[in-house]
């Protein structure tokens, strides 16, 4: 089924699903429902004595399915606003602040209005488009209720939200429902909890991860190899401060374009009163790599210039989006610049491609989906620039995609306000979009802060700027990559490559003779020799989800060469191997960051 073919099929859903509430519930106040690229939602206002819960989803269904039994005709009017408005005050369930404030916003952008009628007994305001009939909806299901601020202002009043699914066939609907259930027993903040890995802490603050040891370790792994990488490709190591004086964020158009996902300013007390005192935690690293840029003057024998950071950064975004390590208020960038000739430019963002495509198959992301962000030409205040300019910028990136045969999407209005850019979004073991390369094309920067360098032939010129993150925010990644691996992480970032469980106490000596061995070569081992039986010792390896569980007791205490049985976490008996044998192989699936356990 084509996409705009599902999306109709899931919008009528939800008009639907709106007509059987306002049957159950005749005091509602409908607010707005679309369809999404997964499903539907419904927001809605009900009386305070009144509330919707998953409990209620059996009667809600019944009556939903009665109305697609009844295969009701959707029906199109357009209408003058005078109209509408006298339509939606003499229509109970639509007569609300919420349906005129839609209307307004519909005057306000010039675009036709209309509502969508559902036989002869629901009408509702909207858009459309919409399948012919109700008796065309195949299969539906009601997932869960939550809470929405209307238009995600949390100045404005909370409104209960259903969301729902429905696809083409009940199949269809069933692969979906399997994959939910999945994606839950694979949630960061659920495996997250059971493996000790990561918490948040309101007394610390929302959106604020605190990395526990094992996580850390991920993380470390994780850092090394990213430095070592950019150390081959020619990038140079950078650091920055955690605040910048308000002059360096009016300048780089952050208070004027950024200013809602920045933290308060801090308005320091200053006893010289000629020195600047209001501060802003940051919310990028890029002004800062521009001033280091702009400490001397630059020849055009240096570059390009590419500089990269973990820097931490802070954005401040609204309580109701956040989850766990996915959606955060501080997190680490793996950020970097590129600063290069124009002549240059072509070569830099290929390489950047390449780099890119290396790193996330090392981390199991052989499948990336591809889209050019551009700007909405429609909303033309939203960007900096000339026209000209970002029409050459677009036009640009699309021939470098094209010349390399990538097939991508356009994702118009993606664009930040300075320049479009190439995504990467790496596609997971269920199929699932995350975010993580970005190769942004900035237009605004260099004039801003008026970088030049000189040319060959003495005149004064403007850089060309990259911005680039390989695997977006270190927490955001991580998440994504326990979700990926269901906690189970392959044997080059695990915290606990081996656990040796002596059989008894008179075998705990060997058990350490073997993990002096392996922590010879850096492998990272514990011994777990607790009193407790040992098939529970092995079990309790195993929900830790340790590669290899080495077996010590007297056959193996007695072999010639230091030796253990090796079983697998995925309770592969692998039997006596030698401790030389297992360290080799370990060596190499570290060294070649296999996700392989054998």
């Amino acid at each position: 089924m084509k996409n705009e073919d599902l999306l109709k099929l899931r919008h009528t859903a939800e008009h639907v699903l709106t007509q059987a509430l306002v049957k159950l519930y005749p005091e509602i106040k409908l607010a707005m429902g679309p369809a999404t690229s997964d499903g539907f939602y419904a927001d809605f206002e009900l009386p305070a004595d009144q509330k919707v819960t998953e409990d209620d989803f059996v009667k809600i269904e019944a009556e939903m399915q009665k109305i697609i039994k009844g295969d009701a005709k959707l029906t199109r009017l357009e209408m003058s606003a005078d109209e509408a408005r006298s339509l939606i005050k003499k229509t109970p369930y639509l007569d609300n602040t919420y349906k005129i404030d839609w209307l307004e916003e519909i005057k306000s952008r010039g675009e036709v209005v209309s509502f969508y009628k559902t036989g002869e007994d629901f009408i509702d305001l909207c858009a459309g488009p919409h399948l012919a009939s109700t008796g065309q909806i195949k299969a539906f299901k009601l997932l869960n209720v939550a809470g929405a601020y209307w238009h995600g202002d949390s100045k404005n009043k909370m409104l209960t939200r259903i969301y729902g699914t429905a696809f083409d066939s009940q199949k269809e609907l069933d692969e979906y429902l399997k994959n939910i259930e999945e994606a839950k027993k694979r949630d960061h903040r659920k495996i997250g909890k059971e493996l000790d890995l990561f918490s948040v802490d309101d007394y610390v603050g929302s959106g604020l991860i605190l990395w526990h040891p094992k996580l850390s370790v991920v993380r470390e792994q994780i850092e090394l190899y990213w430095r070592s990488e950019h150390r081959k490709r020619g990038y140079e190591y950078v650091y920055t401060p955690h605040v910048g004086l308000s002059n360096l964020w009016e300048t780089s158009g952050h208070l004027e374009f950024f200013k809602e996902g920045m933290y308060p300013p801090m308005e320091m007390a200053s006893k010289n009163k000629d020195e600047p005192a209001t501060y802003y935690v940051k919310p990028m690293n890029c002004p800062f790599h521009v001033r280091i840029y702009k400490s001397r003057p630059r020849s055009y024998r240096e570059l390009p210039l590419r500089w990269c950071e973990l820097g931490n950064v802070y954005r401040y975004e609204e309580s109701g989006v956040l989850h766990g390590m996915l959606r955060v208020r501080g997190f680490t960038q793996d950020d970097a610049h590129i600063i290069c000739r124009e002549d240059q430019f072509v070569e830099e963002v290929n390489k950047v491609l390449d780099f890119a495509l290396d790193l996330n198959k090392n981390f199991g992301f052989d499948k990336l989906n591809v889209y050019l962000s551009i700007r909405d030409k429609q909303n033309q205040k939203k960007y900096v620039g000339e026209s000209r300019i970002w029409d050459l910028a677009e036009k640009t990136l699309t021939d470098i995609l094209k010349s390399r045969k990538i097939e991508f999407k356009e994702d118009v209005g993606g664009a930040k306000f300075y320049g479009p850019a190439i995504d990467l979004k790496a596609v997971d073991s269920m199929g699932r979009e995350w975010q993580g390369t970005t190769i942004q094309l900035d237009m605004h920067l260099p004039s801003r802060f008026e970088m030049t360098y000189i040319a060959n032939d003495g005149s004064e010129k403007t850089p060309i700027m990259l911005h680039r993150t390989l695997l977006g925010s270190m927490e955001r990644f991580v998440g994504t990559l326990i979700e990926q691996y269901a906690g189970a992480f392959p044997v080059w970032l695990h915290p606990t490559q081996v656990a040796i469980i002596p059989i008894s106490e008179k075998h705990t000596e060997v058990a350490s003779k073997i993990k002096a061995e392996l922590q010879k070569d850096g492998i990272r081992v514990e011994v777990d020799d607790r009193s407790e039986r040992m098939q529970a010792r092995i079990r309790d390896a195993q929900i830790q989800k340790i590669p290899y569980i080495l077996i010590v007791g007297d056959k193996e205490a007695g072999a010639a060469d230091l030796s253990a049985s090796v079983r697998l976490r995925t309770e592969e008996d692998l039997g006596i191997k030698t401790i030389a044998e297992l360290k080799a192989k370990i060596k190499d699936l570290v060294l070649t960051k296999s996700l392989s356990l054998w």
